[in-house]
């Protein structure tokens, strides 16, 4: 099988998990025997064009921009698998490819215009409900201006979205993804549910686990960092690696007993996992189990998760944590007397739903349902 991934790379000023999982599914496909194409857009590279910001809000909000069709065409794939177009990458040209399309949602940047469906660190769906962008523009969802949100509110169809109509087949990270995108007007039958993974090269060992907390991440708002921090007693150590714009709010609120280590590396983070009682993972946004949360419990440390994220559902569902409550202190002394229990389970649910070669095979479906679909829509 031939197929080609089409990605358009965020600024690397901005680390994003999402050019992670676009590299280590490439990556992945390799191994498989799959022979691929990356298309790819690269933030780093074109904004070097002082022109670039009109540019790129040019290209969101007409759909007008670079294609990757002629390298398409050359290369031949069986499948098209779209992760990205965001910013860089025109939509117009994927009405004009006529062979099977996947389109993955790494994101909600196809119903909401801030990509999260969360608005000052809490679910928003106030877009989605109306049918309207209307309410991003408002509140400048898109990095707190309205000006940047522009081009997104305009090129935002819900349901409706050029790539989504086309796609033989759409894949969602989650159960929640996937009704969402399903209320929205995707037709639920075209959603596939495929996790992400870890690679085989990057699995660690089972930790021993420790006496400290862990929390690994963004620091922003939907992260629901800021909020832990400061809700966090004392008696108890927890240690936060990360960075983003809500570094020095968070510094002015943590005691002594949170330690505060800025970004780190992947093997200082692994390092850390190994040795963690638990991963906190106090989202307040619509995420499933993201990257951090599946290096966790491949190391054989569980996740407190709380709601609204279904993290928090999944977690207690896969019985690798717990979902916490307004009361931390009551839910981390909960988790404390569990969680060393759970170490070897963790790494037994990993090993059955998250590893590369459970993830290939589930991609390699959709690719078959994508050109069967394709095929029959052709006939």
């Amino acid at each position: 099988m031939r197929v080609a991934l089409v990605h358009s790379f965020y600024s690397s000023r901005q680390p994003s998990g999402e050019n992670q999982v676009v590299e280590q599914q490439l990556a992945a496909l390799g191994r498989a025997g799959v022979e691929t194409l990356l298309v790819d857009q690269r933030t780093d590279d074109r904004e070097r064009s002082r022109l670039y910001p009109v540019g790129a809000a040019l290209t969101v909000a007409t759909g007008t921009g670079p294609t990757p069709l002629a390298a398409l065409g050359e290369f031949a794939p069986d499948v098209v698998h779209i992760h990205n177009l965001f910013p860089n990458f025109g939509r117009g040209w994927v009405r004009r490819w006529d062979g099977p399309l996947v389109a993955h949602a790494h994101n909600f940047r196809a119903l909401c215009p801030g990509g999260s469906l969360s608005r000052d660190g809490r679910i928003c769906t106030e877009c989605l409900d109306s049918g309207s962008t209307r309410p991003a523009m408002r509140h400048g969802c898109y990095r707190g201006s309205r000006l940047q949100t522009l081009p997104l509110a305009l090129s935002t169809r819900f349901g409706a979205d050029v790539v989504l109509t086309r796609a033989d087949r759409v894949i969602a990270l989650t159960e929640d993804m996937r009704g969402l995108y399903a209320r929205a007007g995707v037709p639920a039958s075209r959603i596939d549910v495929v996790p992400n993974f870890i690679p085989a090269t990057e699995v660690p060992e089972v930790g021993p686990g420790g006496d400290y907390w862990l929390y690994v991440g963004r620091l922003s708002p939907e992260k629901g960092i800021l909020e832990l921090v400061r809700d966090w007693p004392r008696g108890r150590r927890l240690v936060v690696a990360g960075s983003g714009i809500l570094a020095d709010a968070v510094r002015a609120v943590a005691h002594d007993d949170v330690e505060l280590l800025g970004h780190q590396t992947r093997e200082q983070v692994r390092a850390l996992m190994a040795g963690a009682l638990g991963l906190v993972f106090p989202s307040r946004c619509m995420e499933g189990l993201g990257l951090v949360a599946l290096e966790a419990i491949a190391a054989g440390t569980p996740v407190l998760a709380w709601a609204p994220a279904p993290a928090a559902a999944l977690v207690q569902a896969l019985g690798v944590g717990l979902a916490g409550s307004a009361d931390v202190a009551a839910s981390l002394e909960e988790a404390e007397a569990r969680f060393p229990h759970l170490r070897a389970h963790c790494r037994e649910v990993f090993e059955a739903h998250f590893t590369e070669k459970v993830w290939v095979d589930s991609v390699l479906d959709v690719y078959d349902r994508a050109r069967q679909a394709s095929a029959a829509h052709h006939r």
